[in-house]
């Protein structure tokens, strides 16, 4: 693949040399061969766009498809185009298939369904058979087979001597250890958060506790064992404070938030959709505006759009009944872009992947091409129509957004979105 972006103003906050500055890039093979004020070539593809900005590629931490097993809702192959499409040039996916990814063999067949793609596929293996919370799964065989990381998806590790001999055991290959923030018997049958609204609709509440108990006791145990521990997609003001304290003891613990759960709260529930099902739930105003602050202050690591396609049998029901998730991939950039501005959200979007042991992009001449190209201006309202993946459940449809991806660029592949 070869390509020159034209005028292209460079994000790059962490280098004054090219941030905010426009630039010329020359593209052979695959790789950045020059950055220059202006560079001149008829032999390569010329790509420009209006008020074209680029960026490395961006990086999503909780990804979900559907394959093997739930083909209906997403494949391995149709979702990382949606991905690519979307800005993402890679991302981690979510163990939740059949059969789960417990062993070396379910983790090589997923690398290998993504082979010769644009985006790249990091999976994350079970941390426990099945995710039954029984038996240790496989974990150093996944680890050389490709698994970045080890989590029973969206499933909290409930046996607290489980998580401690995982977390001493994985240190010996430098593994990554997930648990899910969510106290099981402290939620029982709820769904939604515990709090006014949940009070006024009749639902099963979910209480902060459930999620700050389970947090505080994870980082118990990682203080006691030693090792890493990732705490995903967190949602309450406690939790934030928990971590904060846990970062500064010297933990080497990680977190990260869902775009739903810093943009909507619970008073989204008010007519029972069942696309802003989500766990962990929609809570309160305070509880987003501590989320906020979190990612302001360094607290919490990673922005995720915990993209979980869900067929729509599974979510035109009752809402008792309705399954958990939303789609985010496509409208992940828009949206934060529109809550916090293009530079803090090409910081976001570009960080994390350091903590999975994926290599970083960087903008040096002779590296590997791995570019997100877009436009950060521009409102327009997130439509049907501007949804490409299988399942179209999203608790964002008609909402607002702001820019516009182009493509991107990564594995000498060149994808367009428009």
């Amino acid at each position: 693949m070869n390509v020159l972006l034209k005028s292209a103003k460079i994000v790059a906050p962490e280098q004054p040399e090219y941030h905010l500055k426009k630039r010329d890039i020359l593209i052979r093979e695959g790789k950045i061969t020059s950055i220059a004020s202006k560079i001149e070539d008829a032999t390569v593809e010329n790509i420009s766009y209006k008020n074209l900005h680029v960026s490395l590629g961006w990086f999503d931490s909780s990804v979900c498809f559907g394959e093997p097993g739930y083909e209906e809702r997403e494949t391995i192959d149709h979702g990382l185009d949606v991905a690519a499409k979307s800005g993402f040039t890679d991302i981690v996916l979510n163990p939740n298939t059949k059969p789960s990814p417990n062993a070396n063999s379910t983790i090589v067949f997923l690398k290998n369904r993504a082979n010769h793609k644009l985006t790249g596929l990091h999976p994350l293996g079970n941390f426990t058979i099945d995710a039954k919370g029984v038996d240790l799964a496989e974990l150093y065989d996944m680890k050389s087979a490709g698994a970045v990381a080890f989590y029973d998806y969206k499933r909290a590790i409930a046996n607290p001597n489980l998580l401690k001999i995982g977390l001493q055991y994985a240190q010996n290959f430098d593994g990554l250890i997930y648990s899910f923030p969510m106290d099981v018997k402290i939620k029982g049958k709820g769904i939604v958060n515990e709090g006014k609204v949940s009070t006024t609709l009749g639902l099963k509440g979910i209480p902060a506790l459930a999620e700050e108990l389970q947090v505080s006791r994870d980082l118990f145990l990682l203080e006691y064992t030693g090792g890493k521990l990732h705490i995903p997609t967190i949602s309450t003001a406690g939790s934030v404070k928990l971590i904060a304290a846990a970062k500064k003891k010297g933990l080497n613990v990680s977190c990260s938030v869902a775009v739903h759960n810093l943009i909507l709260t619970d008073e989204s529930l008010t007519e029972f959709e069942t696309s802003y099902k989500v766990m962990p739930p929609l809570r309160t105003k305070k509880d987003v505006l501590a989320l906020l602050k979190g990612l302001e202050n360094g607290t919490i690591d990673l922005v995720t759009t915990d993209h979980t396609p869900i067929d729509v049998e599974q979510k035109k029901v009752e809402f008792d009944n309705a399954e958990y998730g939303s789609i985010g991939l496509e409208s992940g950039f828009g949206l934060i872009n529109q809550a916090m501005g293009m530079e803090t959200a090409i910081s976001l979007l570009t960080k994390g992947r350091s903590i999975y042991g994926i290599e970083e992009p960087d903008w040096k001449e002779g590296s590997d091409a791995n570019l997100t190209l877009f436009n950060p201006e521009g409102e327009h309202v997130f439509n049907a129509e501007k949804i490409w993946s299988t399942s179209k459940n999203t608790a964002f449809l008609n909402t607002k957004i702001k820019g516009t991806v182009y493509g991107t660029i990564n594995n000498n592949k060149y994808m367009k979105s428009l």
